[in-house]
């Protein structure tokens, strides 16, 4: 074989697809989403050997192998509800049997630079959900500045998160980009953990985010992303 046609070798520290599709969360949140399209969500999760599933709350309790996490959205995807209406969807979720939850902050207060309110939001809902829950906190990064993810990342922190991700996927303003991931990871990580979300559809493009501090993805596509089968559509 010529030099021309040597492939050439893989980092040694750059994460092998199964080792991408441990990260990922495998997600259905789709307002036209039913019932069958998320049992056929967990088969396909079970079957590319991904983290967990996430789902819309009414569409619990869920049935899944072992090994598979159950992931539910709270306050999703505006962030424009009371915090006692994300607690309590939060609770219920846990009861229904969701081990971890992804809230949105309001990003209008994180604009806003009411960093106070943005915690007491995350730690109402992390009261409501404790440990061993999983509590992921949304911070729509593209809609917000440098300075607001740093602050939004750091009252995360205060109000005992155990993740900050990126992204709805439903924002306009778009979804996880490596700057954000790197700025999210360097203010918080290895405390907390970061999920990138919103716009990772290729394996490339997946291993860049956690080379930039990605330690979850949330991923619609996942077979797509993985090599296993056309792309799918947004979230």
């Amino acid at each position: 074989m010529t030099d021309a046609q040597t492939p050439e070798p893989t980092p040694a520290d750059e994460p092998t697809v199964a080792e991408v599709a441990r990260l990922i969360d495998h997600t259905l949140l789709k307002p036209e989403a039913t019932r069958a399209d998320v049992e056929a969500l967990v088969a396909e999760a079970a079957d590319l050997g991904v983290y967990s599933v996430c789902v819309s709350p009414n569409m619990l309790p869920l049935t899944v192998p072992a090994g598979l996490e159950v992931a539910v959205v709270c306050g999703f995807p505006s962030g424009k509800h009371t915090s006692t209406v994300k607690a309590a969807e939060a609770a219920e979720a846990v009861a229904n049997g969701a081990d971890e939850i992804d809230m949105v902050i309001d990003v209008g207060a994180a604009i806003e630079g009411r960093y106070a309110d943005v915690q007491a939001d995350i730690a109402a809902v992390r009261a409501a959900v404790p440990a061993p829950t999983v509590l992921k906190v949304i911070i729509e990064s593209a809609a917000l500045s440098d300075e607001a993810i740093v602050a939004v990342s750091r009252a995360s922190a205060e109000a005992g998160a155990d993740f900050v991700k990126t992204s709805t996927g439903f924002h306009p303003a778009g979804g996880a980009s490596e700057h954000a991931v790197r700025l999210m990871a360097e203010t918080v990580a290895p405390a907390l953990g970061v999920k990138a979300s919103g716009g990772v559809r290729t394996l490339e493009q997946a291993r860049a985010m956690v080379a930039a501090g990605a330690t979850r993805l949330g991923v619609s596509g996942s077979r797509a992303l993985l090599g296993g089968g056309p792309a799918a559509g947004g979230y």
